[in-house]
């Protein structure tokens, strides 16, 4: 099950991520912030979902996915704007998502 919610979170990150107008969001958050949920989304989710990978190795794949979003986002097909820092922010938002379920979690047992 929990599994099945990563992927359903991961295909929506990206079906969101490379439409040409995406719906707007209430409030409508800036474009880093709405990077940042996400991101920290699938972090946290993806600690739940694969509990027994190395968190780097997480961190890793995560950050590549987020990589991959934007290397597709600069097709011009798409409409969108690809960032580097867009990017950055991904990984940093869910290796601290990672880092701090895991030390939640360390803590609980500890």
């Amino acid at each position: 099950m929990a599994r099945s919610i990563f992927w359903a979170a991961a295909l929506f990150a990206l079906v969101m991520a490379l439409l040409p107008q995406p719906p707007r969001i209430p409030g409508e958050p800036p474009d880093k912030i709405q990077h940042i949920i996400a991101f920290a989304t699938l972090g946290l989710l993806g600690v739940w979902a694969y509990s027994r990978t190395v968190p780097l190795q997480l961190l890793l794949r995560l950050s590549l996915f987020g990589a991959a979003i934007e290397v597709l986002q600069a097709i011009p097909a798409l409409h969108r704007d690809s960032d580097i820092f867009d990017w950055v922010a991904d990984t940093i938002a869910c290796g601290l998502a990672i880092v701090a379920l895991n030390w939640w979690r360390s803590g609980r047992r500890g």
